[in-house]
């Protein structure tokens, strides 16, 4: 029997169900910071799908590019469906996290022949109604996915005080994840991008509450050694794929992280192993 919802699980995911995912949907952020790298977005996404990741996170208004190319195979497409404030370096009066298109906001990602969608979960100290428009969000999002056979990739966030260091901080809190986590599978993620926890030794909880596939989200750009300990010690873990941004589309060859990951998501390859690819190509 056809499964138009599996088919497109399939696009994204290897037989043995991993994915490199790497997220360029930053705009909608209204963040500058997030920008740098993206401004020429045709030679970013030609670029990163050249070098051949699962799938590529991008926002409705510009995923034409990546749908453009003339390529037998390409990365899937994942579509943002909600866009927002949170991530802002100072925080707002108002505070919001809406869907991009209220209508029918899983149609243009149908239309678009995306493989998934993807919406924020977002936990902000202070910020109770971030969190029930996050879910209201979902709670319209999921019907509309099974109407159209599109899986859901929740995106569970717990984000630490606006005022320590300014937004889109990370709480590695283990408790605080396993529990967001677990809420975005009862609201019915097909598909969740998790935060790291602050010792991925405890990452198996957060799995086991997942039940679905997790990818685990790079978050801010980092030393690149670090990079690939830290995400070679959560795949240790059992996470079944990464999700990046900054530390891929901000670094002046993408291909060699995007190689050095998949070496690490698909053929187990060590965090050294990753290095000793990445240095390879330059």
């Amino acid at each position: 029997m056809f499964n138009a919802h599996k088919v497109r699980i399939n696009r994204m995911f290897s037989p043995a169900g991993k994915c490199l995912d790497i997220a360029i949907d930053h705009g909608v952020w209204n963040e500058g910071s997030f920008l740098d790298g993206l401004e020429d977005i045709e030679k970013v996404v030609a670029t990163l799908a050249a070098a051949g990741p699962n799938a590529i996170q991008m926002n409705y208004g510009q995923c034409d590019v990546l749908q453009n190319l003339p390529m037998a195979r390409k990365p899937a497409l994942v579509m943002r469906t909600d866009a927002g404030n949170p991530y802002n370096s100072t925080r707002h009066a108002i505070t919001f996290d809406d869907l991009a298109c209220q209508d029918d906001p899983v149609l243009p990602a149908v239309r678009m022949d995306a493989a998934c969608v993807v919406a924020n979960l977002i936990l902000m100290p202070d910020e109770p109604d971030l969190y029930r428009q996050c879910i209201r969000n979902i709670s319209r999002l999921r019907p509309l996915c099974d109407q159209y056979s599109m899986p859901l990739m929740i995106e569970p966030l717990v984000m630490r005080p606006n005022d320590e260091r300014g937004g889109y901080q990370v709480n590695g809190d283990k408790k605080l994840i396993t529990t967001l986590v677990r809420t975005a599978r009862e609201l019915g993620a097909d598909i969740i991008k998790a935060d790291p926890t602050d010792h991925a030794e405890d990452y198996p909880d957060v799995i086991q509450a997942a039940r679905c596939p997790l990818l685990v989200r790079g978050g801010g750009w980092k030393d690149i050694r670090t990079v690939f300990t830290e995400a070679a010690a959560f795949l240790a873990m059992g996470a079944h794929g990464l999700v990046y941004g900054r530390n891929v589309y901000q670094h002046p060859n993408p291909e060699r992280i995007v190689s050095a990951f998949m070496a690490m998501i698909h053929d187990g390859a060590s965090a050294e192993q990753a290095m000793v690819i990445y240095e390879a190509k330059a």
